[in-house]
C-alpha cells in the first residue's frame, strides 16, 4: 500500500541502512522508520550510530566495513539494504597513496557486494526485496582528485545492474540512487580541501567548482535523496530495477 502523502507501508520490513549516523544516511533511515521499516543503524561511528537509532527507534550496529574479511561471513535477514557508507579523498592520480585507494575501494564496492551478498537469500525466500545503492553523480561522471570515489560509483552502477537481473525472478529490485552535491559533513570537508586545491575561498569552492556543472545553483538537501530512496521501495517502482534514480541539478544533461 502508498499513501500520496506519506509514501509506502514498510511495517513489515526489516531495513539495514549503512552509514546511518549522519547525512544521507542518517536521513534515509529516518525516512524509512517513520514510514514503518524496522531499520538497522549500520556505521563505523558508535556514537552517531546510537544518536540516530534512539531518535527514530532503530537498531544500532556498529560496523567496519572496510573490514571485507570479517564482513564475508556475514549474513543478514532483511528486506531492504541500503548501500550508503562512503569517503571521501582527494588527491592527484600520481599522488594518490595506493593504500588509500585499496581502502576506499574495499568499503564502497567490496563492501556493498559482501552486504548484497549476505542478504539475498533471506529475500529470495520471502520473494521480495529492495537494494538500493547510494552512488553518486560520480558514478556518471568524472572529476579530477576523485580517481577512487569514480572508480567506486561507476562499479556500483555495475554491480547494481547485475543483482538486478539475477533477482528479477525473485522479486529483488537493485537500483542506484546518484545525486550530486548533497548538504553533507562529506560535502562540507570537501570544501575545504578543494579550496586548498585550487587556491579559492569556500564560497568560491561552491560556486565555481562544485555547482560549475549543475542547472541548479544549491546544494541537494538529504531529504530529498531519503525521498528518493522510499519511491524505489514503493509498490510504484516494482518495475524499476537495474538503472539510476539521478538526482544531478541537471548536472548530466549538459
Amino acid at each position: 500500500m502508498t499513501s500520496a502523502l506519506h509514501g509506502p507501508d514498510l511495517s513489515a520490513r526489516r531495513a539495514i541502512v549503512t552509514g546511518a549516523a549522519s547525512g544521507i544516511g542518517a536521513a534515509v533511515a529516518t525516512r524509512l522508520a517513520g514510514l514503518g521499516a524496522h531499520v538497522v543503524v549500520c556505521d563505523i561511528d558508535a556514537e552517531g550510530v546510537a544518536r540516530t537509532a534512539e531518535q527514530i527507534g532503530g537498531e544500532p550496529l556498529v560496523i567496519d566495513l572496510s573490514d571485507t574479511a570479517e564482513l564475508a561471513g556475514r549474513r543478514f535477514e532483511a528486506d531492504i539494504l541500503v548501500n550508503n557508507a562512503g569517503v571521501q579523498h582527494l588527491a592527484p592520480i600520481d599522488q594518490f597513496a595506493p593504500e588509500r585507494f585499496a581502502f576506499m575501494l574495499r568499503l564502497m564496492l567490496e563492501a556493498p557486494f559482501l552486504l548484497s551478498r549476505a542478504v539475498l537469500p533471506h529475500m529470495y525466500e520471502r520473494g521480495w526485496g529492495r537494494i538500493v545503492h547510494l552512488a553518486s553523480v560520480h558514478g556518471l561522471r568524472a572529476s579530477a582528485y576523485k580517481s577512487a570515489y569514480v572508480t567506486a560509483k561507476h562499479g556500483l552502477l555495475g554491480l547494481s545492474k547485475v543483482i538486478a537481473v539475477e533477482g528479477a525472478s525473485n522479486g529483488v529490485t537493485s537500483n542506484c540512487v546518484c545525486p550530486a552535491y548533497v548538504r553533507t559533513p562529506l560535502v562540507e570537508s570537501q570544501l575545504a580541501g578543494q579550496a586548498e586545491l585550487h587556491g579559492l575561498s569556500q564560497d568560491e569552492v561552491l560556486s565555481r567548482v562544485l555547482l560549475a556543472r549543475s542547472a541548479v545553483k544549491r546544494l541537494i538537501e538529504p531529504d530529498e535523496v531519503a525521498g528518493a530512496v522510499a519511491f524505489l521501495c514503493s509498490p510504484e517502482a516494482a518495475s524499476v530495477t537495474g538503472t539510476e534514480l539521478t538526482l544531478d541539478g541537471g548536472w548530466s544533461a549538459s
